[in-house]
């Protein structure tokens, strides 16, 4: 804890509610005080065995710090703690080392209980001067190993400097001795102070504190005050804050004066207060960059001009009554009413003459107020409250005029900041008379919505949370009556900010300041109500005040009209588009509770926005208009009348006209285009969903064109705003075609359905990816009438997106929304069995559908971006449940059996694959394909073992994104013949993947499900041979190849193919080298390369020739053209043969290891032909014969 701590904000008096419930882990005692007692009672032992001194200072720091927020708790216990501690130091015998080691331990205690508090238990009789000052003999202010024991001997120095004896007569008679002179004590005081206070630890802290204590002695201040003094202005003046020195001298110094001000009598230090005051003007600390420096040269300054004034109570302060809060809820629940206090408006001690330097310190607190750090600005913001208490009436008010005169739209935020916490200051001392509260409460409602654009963001939230502080402050300082012409601006204001307010520390302190008003004033409108819904915890999440709690408010008429207001006038044209969307929705929310101020009062207003030169303005008017036009069209239906009632003509064609006029203005282009384009689609969406009367209008082709425009111009739009203007499009699609393109019930304009069908099965073949994007999701949200009669046009065209050509491999994102599409279609025409197939979902084009969507489960397209096939097979796992799930409940007859084992089979084969998200996709939807029952799915294999598997009540609890979790239950697959093959494919992928916690999550679980099944041998046959047919079948493949390598290294290495290794020549070992030797054929690839080896190293346990042939591969690889192979090679073969050590005969065992080992298999290829040649005839392997083409072995 700092020596120079500053009461919390929030916490009158500088003092803090400890009383009031603590959320979390309270504690309610020091429950290991037994340990504690222990850890000190065992330093002595300790302290020589440097791990167990650590040990002992890392638990005890660990104990101390849960006491951080309850640190009274510690009371109790203190006494004993310094006694044991003390003990330790005050024992001649103790060695420096565990002296040191006391002191640190004291100061651990002292950081969590404070040093004000501690700092009574040092003993502080007479005999304990002498002993203290002689340690200091013993210390090393530059040693900064021991910080913490002259930190704390300057404590222990300062309490005892509080022995009411006059410290000459500790002395006794100095001259009489026969010994060298003998400095005296208070001289010997004074230097530890001095000397302390100008170094660069913590000690310096300590110091300040010894020096207030000690230079505000009786005896002391007579003899050494003036001349410490001195010496302080003398190092301030040659001190410059530029040096790190310089600082760290000033910082003491000016700590030390700070303390002595504030302690010592004031007709003691009134003399010096002047000439302190000009030194600390030539030192132009304001200028510093230090922030402590400018904080401590306030304090300092408040504290020279708290000694000019007198102190006393000022007679004309405003008194309330009571400000307990039990007693006003008490006198209200009885029904009184407690008498007005009286405000005394003179009084006959306030002629007196106020010194020249308070002007000084007055001007230097006000532009304190203004300073760029909060410490800075509160410290000031303290002293003008302190000081406004002292000053008469009059001169009281000025002060308050100038810190009025903050709150200037030509002055900055921190001059608003400092402004408000000044305020709050002079307002809960009774400083802040009523008279000005018109004038205050003016500013604080200013300052509750200041926000001042920077740039990409903006300033003010700490200034609004400092006008919330004021109105907390205010609560508690005016008796209701005072407050009662302004409650409904305040009110209101409080309740917007906790309500609308960007910031959610702001939003709390408006939430807490409107509590507090609700419980001190009683006069606020449904105060109750309103703080149980907008406490602290519910405005914590900006989503739900701005939807959800805002509506409740709104309820109450004293708030409807202020919020609506104030949505339109600061939030729709705020800087930050989330929140721009988000009062565009509040006000959709908002207006059912007043619908016809809205039609009347805020629409045209928000119209008039739409083509404001502020492109943040217009994009938030434009959402607002869209939101507000649909929230009156809901509610018109809901009371059946036509929308017209709530809109007149005027509005109706403002609406109309926004399109064309920014049209008109070019504003779709340029950097705002972004916004813009986003904005007209939600109105186009909007305004369609509200049915307007554009039936054949022209404005209905010009929305067309914007929406294609915008699917055309994707690929120029940012990545970061693309997803969302690409969905915007599409919504506004949906909704016009189905409002404006039905030319009667059930049936579309044919010559709209050819022109608009044709065009965007066209820009399908576009050859942008994004635009392929936009209208393949364009076409996926037509609706039924425009898709029927043109549905085996539109199948075909998405069907081709989603198919991967040479031109667009990396198309990934067209082939993914082409699948949503295409499920979109499939969800829109329905199924009809025996239907045409240019109308519904039948049997004639079921088939092709599910044959587009499963030839996309197999897309593992990658680029710079990683697995960007991913996305489609995500994509082709949703549509292939969607459209299974569709026809399951409509038509299962056509789900045939071969499509639903394939579907099954895919789909489990990515819930065993490595990226987590899609594997717990994959299973989700495994899962509800199985689980389904309305009716089930047909024709899924093995669907009793699966229920079992997986049964449903257990499934609700498992983590798929949890690879502990996830394998296995997939690895049980493995076991079902029909889905062995593409779990192993994907576990293959998993096992020999990169991740670690994957790697060994799916290598733990294949091994268990191996150990299973050693004792069976047709289990284990079937095994082997499915793993041998995927290997065939991704011969060369290197994303499943190289995997399966490495997973084939950790089974054999763990024993899985063991029952093999007792026939000699094993068909599983031939066939397996056989694959591996395709797989390497003429490799260049080094990861390949070190997994075949490995693989090749755990296949000499097998018996028969095919040992043999695989030494003469491990061999072939010795003499490798890289030197990182053979060099690999030669480790891993030293190793399988000290593995397995009946693979050579015990005769030549000792030679091969020696040749593996002492050869530089990094050298030349001729001379390590040689070493691998002479391997060979060892291992009765034939030499391998050079061919014709150099290099080659």
């Amino acid at each position: 804890m700092d020596l120079s701590e500053e009461p919390v904000a929030g916490a009158p008096d500088g003092k803090v509610e400890e009383e009031a419930p603590a959320y979390g882990a309270a504690l309610e005692a020091f429950s290991e005080s037994a340990e504690a007692r222990a850890l000190l009672g065992g330093l002595r032992e300790a302290h020589g065995e440097r791990a167990a001194r650590e040990a002992a200072e890392e638990r005890f720091r660990v104990i101390m710090n849960k006491y951080q927020e309850q640190p009274h708790l510690l009371d109790p216990h203190l006494e004993w703690m310094m006694n044991l501690l003390l003990d330790i130091v005050q024992d001649k015998t103790s060695p420096a080392a565990l002296v040191h080691l006391a002191f640190k331990f004291l100061y651990i205690i002292t950081k969590v209980r404070g040093y004000k508090i501690f700092l009574r238990l040092f003993p502080h009789e007479v005999a304990n001067v002498e002993p203290v000052l002689d340690m200091f003999t013993h210390q090393d202010p530059k040693d900064h190993e021991t910080w913490e024991t002259r930190y704390m001997l300057l404590l222990w120095l300062s309490m005892t400097c509080l022995i009411p004896f006059d410290l000459s007569r500790l002395d006794g008679n100095l001259l009489s001795q026969t010994e060298p002179a003998r400095v005296p004590i208070m001289d010997r005081i004074l230097h530890i102070a001095e000397s302390y206070l100008v170094v660069s630890d913590k000690a310096r802290d300590a110091a300040a504190v010894l020096v207030s204590k000690f230079i505000t002695r009786p005896d002391v201040k007579q003899k050494k005050m003036a001349s410490f003094l001195d010496w302080s202005l003398c190092t301030l003046t040659s001190s410059s804050f530029h040096t790190i020195d310089g600082v760290i001298a000033m910082d003491g110094t000016l700590q030390a004066l700070a303390q002595i001000f504030k302690h010592g009598k004031r007709e003691d230090c009134l003399p010096y207060a002047a000439t302190v005051l000009a030194c600390l003007d030539s030192c132009r600390l304001p200028e510093s960059n230090q922030t402590l420096l400018r904080k401590l040269g306030v304090k300092l300054v408040q504290r020279l001009g708290l000694t000019f004034l007198k102190p006393k109570v000022a007679a004309w302060r405003y008194q309330r009554g009571s400000r307990s809060l039990a007693a006003n809820l008490q006198l209200r629940t009885e029904g009184q009413h407690e008498e007005k206090p009286q405000v005394v408006t003179s009084d006959s001690d306030e002629d007196y003459d106020i010194p020249e330097g308070v002007e000084s310190v007055i001007e230097q607190l006000l532009g304190g107020l203004k300073d760029k750090d909060t410490i800075v600005r509160w410290s000031a913001a303290k002293g003008i409250g302190r000081m406004a208490g002292r000053l008469p009436r009059e001169l009281a008010d000025d002060v308050v005029g100038s810190v009025l005169d903050c709150f200037s739209f030509q002055e900055t935020d921190k001059a608003w900041h400092g402004g408000c916490l000044a305020l709050a200051e002079l307002g809960r001392r009774g400083l802040l008379l009523p008279s000005r509260l018109t004038e205050v409460v003016d500013v604080i409602l200013k300052a509750l919505t200041y926000d001042e654009k920077r740039g990409a963001s903006s300033v003010g939230a700490n200034v609004r949370d400092a006008a919330c502080y004021v109105c907390w402050a205010f609560a508690r300082a005016y008796e209701p009556q005072e407050l009662k012409p302004f409650v409904s601006a305040i009110s209101s204001a409080l309740v917007i900010a906790a309500v609308f307010d960007r910031n959610i520390n702001c939003r709390r302190a408006a939430s807490a300041a409107f509590q507090e008003n609700v419980g001190r004033q009683g006069t606020f409108p449904h105060g109750i109500d309103i703080l149980t819904t907008a406490d602290y915890f519910a405005v914590g999440k900006i989503s739900n005040c701005f939807l959800v709690i805002s509506v409740y408010i709104a309820g109450f008429a004293e708030y409807t009209e202020p919020m609506i207001e104030h949505l339109v006038a600061m939030k729709v044209n705020h800087w930050d588009g989330v929140i721009r969307e988000l009062s565009a929705k509040a006000l959709h929310n908002l207006a059912p509770r007043a619908p016809e101020y809205c039609a009347t009062h805020v629409l045209p207003q928000l119209l008039s926005m739409t083509l404001s030169p502020d492109l943040h303005s217009r994009h938030g008017a434009i959402l607002a208009c869209a939101e507000l036009t649909h929230a009156l069209y809901k509610l018109a239906v809901q009371q059946g009348r036509p929308l017209t009632d709530y809109l007149d003509e005027k509005a109706v064609q403002g609406l109309k006209q926004i399109h064309q006029q920014l049209h008109e203005r070019q504003l779709y282009r340029g950097l705002g285009g972004e916004l813009m384009r986003q904005a007209v689609c939600i109105l186009i969406e909007k305004l369609s969903l509200s049915r307007m009367p554009f039936k054949g209008d022209a404005v209905i082709g010009g929305w067309r064109w914007l929406i294609d425009d915008t699917f055309r111009s994707l690929y120029l739009i940012s990545s970061h705003s693309r997803q969302q203007i690409k969905e915007a499009a599409v919504l506004a699609l949906a909704a016009l075609s189905r409002q404006y393109y039905m030319e009667e019930p059930g049936k579309a304009d044919p010559a709209v359905q050819e022109e608009l069908i044709g065009q965007y099965l066209a820009e399908l073949r576009s050859p942008e990816e994004m635009t392929r994007c936009g209208f393949s999701l364009a076409l996926g949200a037509l609706p039924d009438f425009l898709l029927r009669g043109k549905l085996q046009q539109v199948l075909a065209g998405l069907r081709a997106v989603t198919q991967t050509s040479p031109g667009d491999v990396s198309f990934a994102e067209s082939r993914r929304d082409g699948l949503k599409a295409i499920s979109s279609v499939c969800q829109t025409v329905g199924v009809r069995a025996e239907g045409a197939p240019d109308e519904a979902l039948c049997r004639e084009n079921v088939s092709q559908v599910y044959c587009a969507l499963l030839g996309c489960m197999n897309d593992y397209t990658t680029d710079s971006r990683g697995d960007m096939g991913a996305w489609v097979r995500e994509a082709a796992m949703t549509s292939l449940m969607d459209l299974t799930l569709l026809l399951a409940q409509s038509c299962p007859e056509l789900i045939e059996a071969h499509v639903c084992e394939r579907i099954m089979c895919c789909v489990a084969q990515q819930a065993s694959e490595k990226i987590d998200r899609f594997r717990a996709h994959a299973a989700r939807v495994f899962l509800t394909l199985l689980h389904f029952d309305s009716p089930p799915i047909p024709h899924v294999p093995h669907r009793g073992d699966l229920e079992r598997l997986f049964p449903r009540s257990d499934m609700a609890s498992v983590n798929w994104n949890a690879p502990s979790q996830a394998f296995p239950l997939i690895t049980q697959l493995l076991g079902l013949p029909a889905y062995r093959y593409h779990v192993l494919l994907g576990l293959a992928v998993s096992v020999g993947g990169l991740t670690a916690s994957t790697v060994r999550q799916s290598t733990h679980s294949l091994l268990e499900y191996m150990k299973g099944i050693q004792s069976d041998p047709q289990a284990l046959g079937s095994f082997s041979e499915t793993l041998l047919q995927v290997f065939e079948d991704h011969l060369l493949n290197d994303r499943v190849s190289v995997p399966l390598l490495k997973m084939l290294d950790q089974m054999l290495a763990n024993g899985c193919f063991e029952v093999f290794t007792a026939e000699e020549n094993h068909p599983f070992c031939v066939r397996l080298l056989a694959l591996c030797k395709k797989e390497t054929s003429k490799s260049r690839d080094v990861q390949k390369l070190h997994s075949v080896t490995a693989v090749f190293c755990g296949m000499v346990q097998f018996r028969g020739d095919v040992r043999k042939k695989v030494f003469l591969q491990l061999l072939l690889l010795l003499c490798h053209p890289f030197p990182v192979i053979r060099k690999t090679t030669a480790s891993q073969v030293y190793e399988t043969v000290l593995t397995y050590s009946d693979v050579v005969d015990v005769d030549v065992l000792e030679e091969v290891m020696a040749v593996l080992s002492d050869t530089a298999w990094e050298a030349e290829l001729p001379v390590v032909r040689g070493q691998r040649n002479r391997l060979c005839d060892l291992l009765s392997v034939p030499r391998p014969q050079l061919v014709s083409k150099p290099g080659a072995c």
